[in-house]
């Protein structure tokens, strides 16, 4: 989740030439008859659907023997924004890569898209909401901050969209994303800022920016927020991490709200990870009740079944505990120092309807930073990739490329060049006035909520990167 610690790094109609593109990386679901290998080591199934890699080519570096404390101590109740961060705490993905991770639930849009029901619409996007944050959990390594002008594009047929995101702005890092369904279903985008502390023995990320959806077929736009994220026990002991605060998801179409409650950890850890929250129509009438964990998985039920479960549980009632044959996965919270002890999982109202649950993580996950099958495929360079990608695009960064490899003085000493070609271009800059121009994105008015935002200025996708800046 972090972003803005290193001190020099900041963090559309359909064209022939995406059409070309597609064709370039064996994108074609109409290719139904091919199998084997493609490009090495990406399979092509019979549905001519790629399989991407799944796993890292090399295992994650250990953090054992290095301290956080002797960078961080004197930084305590500051802003993150301009302090270098060894690379070991890193984690080879770039910030714009973790914002797409956004998309690993994408069926939760499509659900909503195709949805006649706004209550139900309403539900699969709060689901979305909570889906997008929970990529996180046990994700303690930095992403790499983004230089400035970088970008990253990730296009997938086999899941029917396409992404695209800029970093904006040096100082403060702001990061803006723009993606759509190639069905031309929905549109997804906004920016993201989180403004860093450390206090002591945690690191809070305060959450920045209006994410918008829009399901074009219904002329529905929603809004919101990200919860505030924290990692705890930065000093010593075991990592662990909290999403705390109250994310409110508005229709702007229907005036419905949705209100969800991301609870802090509390006394002996009772509310870690739980998820409350309501969905209520402009007249403020609740019509549903949303519980779960954003670690799991989340239920909905009506409001009168929710009061009368939570009025036999202060009296003392049975409580129904999820099982496997729930159809929910169980939380697997290891107990850490100074962590509270997890004692139990979701606990289950009869008649609730399962919204979402997480993705089980590949087996050697812990060996691959904890990233989930989705995130691992996102840095894979393909072979001709190169030559159609914006050259400012992350997986062409040497000093991820590298960590990634196992090469962790290439990287550390890539990451130091790339820090000190940004700081003379700034000094160039500044030296002749010249004022850094965004190359996909510009700065606006959000037309929902009527509050600053960087929009999509559409064009990358006809890939002419004629003007790219050279920041690699």
């Amino acid at each position: 989740f972090y972003t803005g610690f290193d001190s020099d790094n900041s963090s559309g109609d359909f064209s022939e030439a995406n059409h070309k593109v597609a064709e370039m990386l064996d994108l074609d679901p109409h290719q139904s008859n091919r199998t084997g290998k493609h490009n090495g080591e990406t399979e092509i199934q019979e549905n001519g659907i790629k399989r991407h890699r799944t796993s890292l080519p090399a295992p994650m570096f250990s953090r054992s023997d290095f301290s956080v404390w002797s960078i961080l101590k004197k930084c305590i109740g500051l802003e993150l924004s301009k302090i270098t961060m060894p690379i070991v705490f890193n984690e080879p993905l770039s910030f714009l890569q973790r914002i797409t991770e956004y998309m690993e639930h994408i069926y939760l849009i499509n659900k909503a898209c195709s949805n006649a029901d706004p209550l139900e619409r309403m539900q699969a996007v709060a689901a979305f909401a909570v889906s997008a944050v929970a990529s996180q959990w046990e994700r303690t390594g930095k992403p790499f901050n983004p230089l400035l002008g970088e970008t990253y594009e990730l296009t997938r047929e086999d899941l029917g969209f396409r992404f695209i995101s800029e970093q904006v702005s040096h100082h403060p890092p702001i990061s803006a994303f723009y993606s759509e369904g190639l069905n031309k279903d929905f549109i997804f985008h906004g920016s993201i800022y989180p403004k860093l502390k450390f206090w002591g023995k945690s690191i809070e990320a305060e959450p920045r920016g209006t994410i918008t959806l829009e399901l074009l077929k219904h002329h529905e736009a929603y809004t919101w927020t990200n919860p505030t994220c924290c990692v705890h026990n930065v000093i010593i002991g075991k990592l662990w991490l909290e999403q705390y605060g109250t994310v409110e998801i508005i229709n702007h179409s229907t005036g419905d709200k949705c209100v969800l409650n991301f609870k802090p950890c509390g006394l002996f850890g009772k509310e870690l990870h739980r998820v409350e929250g309501y969905i209520q129509d402009k007249n403020r009438k609740k019509l549903c009740v949303i519980y779960g964990k954003w670690t799991e998985c989340l239920w909905c039920t009506d409001p009168t079944t929710y009061e009368t479960h939570k009025k036999n549980e202060k009296r003392g009632g049975e409580q129904k505990k999820l099982k496997p044959s729930d159809d929910v996965i169980k939380s697997e919270n290891d107990e850490a120092d100074d962590m509270p002890e997890v004692q139990d999982t979701v606990q289950f109202i009869p008649g609730s309807k399962l919204l979402w649950r997480i993705n089980c993580r590949p087996p050697n996950s812990s060996q691959m930073y904890n990233f989930t099958s989705f995130a691992v495929s996102l840095n894979e360079l393909e072979e001709g990739m190169e030559a159609i990608l914006a050259p400012t695009d992350c997986r062409l960064r040497p000093d991820i490329r590298n960590m990634e490899n196992g090469n962790m003085d290439v990287a550390s000493k890539e990451k130091e060049r790339l820090e000190e070609k940004q700081r003379a271009a700034r000094k160039e800059r500044a030296k002749d006035e010249v004022e850094w121009h965004t190359r996909w994105f510009h700065q606006g008015t959000n037309p929902y909520t009527g509050t600053s935002d960087w929009l999509y200025s559409g064009g990358y996708f006809d890939r002419d990167f004629s003007d790219c800046p050279d920041i690699y």
